[in-house]
């Protein structure tokens, strides 16, 4: 199996990928770019899909659903306050998606908003990403049921055990060592090679390499699914996939 993680950033030059290749006990980073472009991060999903893997997109794959109504409402004069409710509470069914709640009651951690914060410049990237895997004739489940699954390095580091806060950034580089140790440590049939130093560089691969554990937890069935309640938003807004299982579940078999 091949499963492939994506960093998405609003430009290519903060926009990391990796390919890890599970078989014969181990799961090897076989390749990690740090600058991606839209060809190559089409490219790398592609690949997943073909070789029956998956891929994990550390970005929103759509807006709330509120949010876009409350657009579409406000560009033809008609919007209105939800009748006992006012100021943060109902703002926040418009900043956060169904599956930004689940991951705060289920974590602690809130995603950032798609709507009302930067992510959103990525958020358009991948929607353009998105319509080109569909013209390509690879379309997106945004509710990660199929090639491809949105992911939160964040969460996924935070319920495995291991580091998840501190560690961004060329001012804490010695922190993002630290994790990387742990990770190594937890998982010891992750075999990086020769892109460990590059993971201990830049916090942008070590989330890529997040992403693709997290696309094999997916691809394993060790995630959350999204309620019969909570499909609609999932279909349109995106689902962020939690892993179930511990770290050690993903390793292969020898």
């Amino acid at each position: 199996m091949l499963t492939v993680g994506v960093d998405l950033a609003a430009e290519a030059v903060r926009t990391a990928v990796a390919w890890l290749d599970w078989r014969a006990g181990r799961a090897r980073l076989v390749r990690a770019e740090t600058v991606a472009d839209d060809a190559l991060v089409a490219e790398a999903v592609a690949a997943a899909a073909t070789a029956g893997g998956k891929a994990g997109i550390d970005c929103p794959l759509g807006w709330p659903d509120r949010f876009v109504d409350f657009v579409t409402a406000h560009r033809a004069g008609h919007v209105r306050v939800p009748e006992g409710r006012a100021g943060r509470d109902w703002r926040r069914d418009l900043a956060l998606r169904v599956t930004d709640q689940v991951v705060r009651e289920r974590t602690g951690l809130t995603p950032l908003s798609v709507s009302a914060d930067r992510i959103g410049h990525a958020t358009m990237r991948c929607a353009a990403l998105l319509a080109e895997l569909a013209r390509r004739g690879s379309p997106v489940d945004r509710d990660g049921g199929g090639a491809v699954v949105e992911v939160y390095p964040a969460a996924c580091l935070k319920l495995w055990g291991l580091p998840h806060r501190g560690y961004k950034r060329a001012a804490n580089l010695a922190e993002l060592g630290r994790l990387v140790d742990r990770l190594l440590a937890e998982a010891p049939w992750l075999d990086l090679g020769p892109y460990e130093r590059l993971c201990r560089a830049s916090d942008d691969a070590t989330d890529a390499v997040v992403s693709a554990l997290a696309a094999r937890a997916s691809a394993l069935g060790l995630v959350t699914v999204p309620e019969a309640r909570q499909a609609g938003p999932a279909a349109t807004e995106g689902w962020i996939a939690l892993p179930t299982a511990p770290l050690d579940r993903l390793a292969p078999a020898g």
